[in-house]
């Protein structure tokens, strides 16, 4: 497929509203494309959503293609697939960029296979490079940049022969850029013939769940390793995360062991996190784990082994038992307070 000069982003949306998710990859596909001299274009369907145009602008889209219809109001897998195919085949971008959610991962390989191209999943990375295949050079090329191998390494991959690339990336992955209300995107509206045999099924009703833990939004997070030992010594990492105000976290081994429910689970197939302080307690570091928090602004790790992992990205490390050295936080900042 001849490509144009653009990074296209789906925009997943709930009532109207662009998902974070996607606003987060509108700001990398703006950073993407400023790196190619690219347009940034977002897919944009639902009902009622023509509002969300100026908003996508400002965080730096330069094209939305656009289709409102009743129907389109909730996600259902043929119509949406059917609206993408075509965006992608009329409008031709070199990237496509999907959010990595139960949405994104229902869309995005429909879109694929029926293309046939490429598709990378969870990236955790996404950025511009040359690469060398079978002495073909292929320039500005997008590296797919993901865990690999159970997080054991982090691999790059690359769709040099087949376009558009198209890559699923995590909701707090990429850092949402700062919205600039002046800029202005052009709206394309999209004639698409969509018939009721495109709506096999009908949504009749959603129930809303409130999530009762905020990793994504908390600015403190203690989370817990298999190194914690058991599900009672949890109780420790639940303590200090009181005290201190902030939510509990853990890692997928410790997640795996029963310690503690999936929900708190930090990483690549958990939730990617950006506080403010991350204590990390029994945690060795597996590139799977850093991978979901090492974006924090400050990083203490506390580990009986000096040789793990988690000390290579902490700001400050404690090597000691975490039974005694937890207790001890928690009485020094009781102290000061």
């Amino acid at each position: 497929m001849s490509t144009e000069n653009s990074v296209m982003v789906y925009i997943q949306q709930r009532d109207g509203k662009a998902a974070e998710v996607s606003l987060e990859l509108v700001s990398k596909a703006r950073e993407l494309a400023d790196r190619l001299g690219a347009q940034v274009s977002a897919a944009l369907f639902g009902e009622n959503v023509a509002g969300e145009a100026a908003r996508l602008a400002s965080f730096g889209v330069d094209r939305v293609y656009l289709l409102e219809d009743s129907r389109l109001k909730y996600y259902t897998p043929i119509p949406y697939s059917k609206l993408m195919i075509q965006a992608i085949s009329d409008y031709k971008p070199q990237i496509v960029l999907y959010g990595a959610t139960t949405e994104g991962r229902d869309l995005a390989p429909r879109v694929a296979s029926f293309l046939k191209v490429g598709l990378t999943a969870d990236c955790t990375d996404l950025q511009i490079g040359d690469h060398t295949q079978k002495e073909t050079e292929y320039k500005n090329i997008l590296y797919q940049i993901r865990p690999a191998f159970g997080g054991n390494i982090i691999a790059t991959i690359v769709s040099p022969e087949k376009k558009p690339q198209m890559a699923t990336v995590r909701e707090g992955v990429m850092r949402m850029g700062t919205p600039d209300i002046s800029r202005v995107a052009e709206v394309v509206k999209m004639s698409a013939k969509l018939s009721n045999d495109d709506f096999p099924s009908e949504i009749i009703s959603r129930v809303l769940v409130e999530k009762t833990v905020n990793l994504k939004g908390a600015q403190i997070i203690v989370s817990g390793g298999i190194g914690v030992g058991s599900k009672d010594n949890f109780d420790l990492i639940r303590e200090l995360a009181e005290t201190l105000g902030g939510e509990v976290g853990a890692s997928r081994a410790a997640v795996d062991a029963g310690f503690i429910g999936k929900e708190h689970q930090v990483g690549q197939t958990g939730t990617t996190v950006r506080p403010k302080l991350y204590i990390a307690c029994g945690i060795s570091g597996a590139i799977q784990h850093r991978a979901g928090m090492d974006a924090s602004s400050r990083i203490i790790a506390i580990n009986n082994d000096p040789e793990a992992p988690i000390f290579g990205i902490a700001h400050y490390g404690i090597v000691g038992d975490l039974n005694e050295v937890i207790p001890r936080m928690i009485k020094a900042y009781k102290a000061r307070v």
